[in-house]
């Protein structure tokens, strides 16, 4: 009982303390106090704040502890509410407001009770707990938790968002303030910001050309101070891209607008030189281009005085000698133009254009007996209505084709056709050279560039009389009349014109023009008389792919007399020792064509070799059957191509070039080639580094050669 008397005799003096304090230290307004406890119960003050500001309050009941507070500075209620959640939170509690009641709670468990949610920063932060959203816009929100956890207390929490790119803080009010403020100056924008700066007069190429300059002078002569710079120009809208750092853009924001400024000159004088297109050939197309620009320019602004028509002044000169295009034009006009020259001067495409002609007759294509879709000619020399037009096709297998040859049946003729697959020219040219009835006009080939008429023309030329005048003269010795002919010479012989044009994907179009004339034997009068045979067409093959032309029939009467010598000219009787015929012989006129890319410098020498070793082989033949009448000279021989590939000799460790072993080589080579013809071997295929083509026709007249010399030496009896 004495105890209890105590503890209750505690509690009603602490009671009149605290009604004391407030009574005794009040201030001239009615709203002013002061707050002094010295080691008050918690409890105690809280009801004393209850008071003072009317807050309800309800108390955990772990909340336990002492309190002092000193203060000599008067306070209204809502200071005097922050300075109690300030002594809570020393205490290791928090004050969690509610809608009609705060309640105080350990700090511990602050974090996971219905705190105040806040999505924006709160001017006059306190220490109540409440829980923060923060959205960051430039950084990565991941990245900033291990930043920003050692400076939230291990009662508060910190956890990122990714999908949303945002933070969820909870801490007292006044924490959360102080970390808004770091997270506000670390989410700044990066140096991946772009901005775009139009430009007015000057090009946004060349100023990307001397910013990159001056930003490599400065680099060599200092470290780098930070994030480096993107500068790009895009001349489709005469812009410049600028990325880095801020500052630095600022920088260069002000260099561009000082370059970025209308030059006074009128006109501007520019040598552009070219790489591949021809000055002479870009004149007609810049300067319509030139007045085109500057029809518009006219039309979308006002009239101006004389100086600036004078201005727009464009002017655009080729100089053959350096190719080189000299332009005097505006700024505008000529950023212009520079563009239109830079998409022109392209290096084109180079394309080698193999081809076969050759007159192939009636019979001679049935003992040929290559299998031909064709079209049916009947009898009054037509086509018939239901013969389709055939398309060559032969196998990939050249021996194939010359084992089991298909046959073709009779009133047949070649009209047009596809060869596809591996077939080659070198191919069909030994098939052909095979068969008596066909002759061969011509091989030929020739390499050009994209969109560029080739020509090959084999002929003679042969005049011709185009007309005949006499001057007039009063006649007899004195004045006489002075008669004389005009001759035109012509080309009677081969024309073939092609013109290539590569389009998407490696289909190549080609512009035909062939043309086959001949001079008959017979003539009328002085003049000569000239058969000529054309095809003039426009056809699209793919490359590597050989195409085949044909369809100009024709048809010859032959007769044809045998007579014994003296007796067969006896009229009457001569008729028992002669005898006539009348044939009709038919001939096809067959070109065959092979386009082929060149894309770079290694597809042209692979061309050349295979060129330069096909003649070579050839001189190797010669060389092992020997010269007729000359067996002891020997026949010219070219070197091997791959000589003409070598790179230049090492050097050994004394600085000399190693040339004494190439020497020695070099010697025992020109010892073999000093050799009889006689005693020279075929060459081996590998070491004259033929192509298959090549190969395969070299072998075939190496054999031809052993059956030859085999029937005459009567081997096969």
């Amino acid at each position: 009982m004495i105890n209890h008397g105590k503890q209750l005799g505690k509690t009603l003096a602490l009671t009149f303390m605290i009604l004391f304090s407030l009574s005794i230290n009040p201030v001239s307004a009615a709203d002013q106090l002061t707050l002094n406890f010295t080691d008050t119960d918690i409890n105690a003050v809280i009801g004393a704040v209850s008071e003072m500001t009317g807050q309800n309050f309800i108390v955990d009941p772990r909340v336990k502890g002492k309190v002092t507070i000193i203060s000599n500075k008067a306070m209204n209620a809502d200071d005097v509410y922050q300075v109690f959640l300030s002594i809570l939170k020393v205490h290791g509690f928090a004050a969690i407001s509610g809608k009609h009641v705060t309640k105080i709670v350990p700090e511990v468990n602050a974090k996971q009770d219905a705190v105040p949610t806040l999505t924006r920063r709160r001017k006059n932060a306190g220490d109540e707990f409440v829980t923060q959203v923060v959205e960051v816009k430039h950084v990565n929100a991941a990245q900033l938790v291990p930043i920003l956890r050692p400076l939230v207390p291990q009662r508060g929490h910190l956890a990122a968002y990714p999908s949303s790119n945002i933070l969820v803080i909870s801490d007292s009010a006044a924490n959360i303030n102080r970390l808004m403020t770091i997270i506000h100056r670390i989410d700044q924008a990066t140096s991946d910001e772009l901005e775009i700066i139009e430009l007015k007069y000057a090009s946004a190429s060349e100023i990307v050309r001397v910013i990159n300059q001056l930003t490599r002078q400065v680099a060599k002569g200092a470290a780098s101070s930070g994030a480096k710079l993107k500068i790009v120009a895009d001349d489709r809208t005469n812009s410049i891209l600028l990325g880095g750092d801020k500052s630095r853009r600022i920088k260069l924001r002000s260099i561009i607008a000082h370059l970025d400024t209308e030059v006074d000159i009128g006109g501007a004088t520019h040598v552009v030189y070219l790489h591949y297109a021809n000055a002479k050939d870009l004149v007609k197309v810049l300067t319509s281009v030139g007045k085109n620009i500057q029809k518009k320019s006219k039309g979308g602004a006002k009239a101006g005085s004389s100086r600036s028509a004078a201005n727009n002044t464009i002017s655009i000169q080729a100089d053959e000698t350096t190719n080189a295009l000299v332009i005097n034009a505006p700024p505008d006009v000529f950023r212009t133009l520079r563009t239109v020259i830079q998409k022109l001067d392209i290096r084109r495409a180079q394309i080698l254009i193999e081809g076969l002609i050759a007159e192939v007759s009636v019979n001679s294509v049935e003992s040929f007996g290559v299998s031909w879709g064709a079209a049916k000619i009947n009898d009054a020399g037509a086509l018939a209505n239901d013969a389709p037009v055939g398309v060559v096709n032969f196998n990939n297998s050249i021996e194939s084709l010359l084992s089991t040859p298909p046959t073709i049946g009779s009133g047949l003729s070649i009209l047009a056709g596809n060869l596809t697959g591996a077939t080659k020219i070198g191919a069909l040219i030994n098939a052909f050279a095979s068969d008596s009835g066909t002759n061969i006009i011509s091989t030929p080939s020739i390499l050009t560039m994209d969109n560029e008429e080739s020509e090959i023309v084999v002929a003679q030329q042969v005049p011709f009389t185009t007309g005949s005048f006499s001057s007039t003269g009063t006649g007899g010795t004195t004045n006489p009349g002075n008669p004389f002919q005009t001759i035109e010479r012509q080309d009677v012989g081969l024309t073939l014109r092609i013109t290539p044009q590569v389009n998407e994907g490696d289909t190549i179009k080609l512009d035909v023009v062939q043309e086959l004339s001949q001079l008959l034997g017979s003539a009328i009068g002085t003049q000569p008389i000239t058969t000529k045979r054309s095809i003039k067409t426009s056809i699209m093959v793919e490359d590597g792919q050989m195409i085949a032309l044909g369809g100009l029939i024709e048809e010859k009467l032959v007769e044809k007399e045998d007579k014994v010598p003296l007796l067969g000219d006896i009229p009457v009787l001569g008729w028992l020792f002669k005898s006539q015929s009348t044939s009709t012989e038919k001939t096809n006129f067959m070109l065959f064509l092979s386009p082929k890319i060149l894309k770079d410098a290694a597809m042209q020498t692979s061309v050349t070799g295979e060129k330069y070793n096909y003649i070579r082989a050839r001189q190797l033949d010669i060389r092992e059957r020997g010269v007729v009448l000359m067996s002891d000279d020997v026949s010219p021989l070219l070197p091997e191509f791959k000589e003409f590939l070598k790179l230049p000799k090492p050097f050994d460790e004394d600085g000399q070039s190693e040339t004494n072993n190439t020497s020695d080589e070099t010697s025992s080579v020109d010892d073999n080639l000093d050799d009889s013809a006689s005693t020279v071997t075929p060459p081996d295929l590998e070491d004259v580094a033929l192509d298959e083509r090549d190969k395969l026709l070299y072998q075939q007249e190496i054999i031809s050669k052993k059956n030859k010399q085999s029937i005459l030496n009567g081997d096969v009896f």
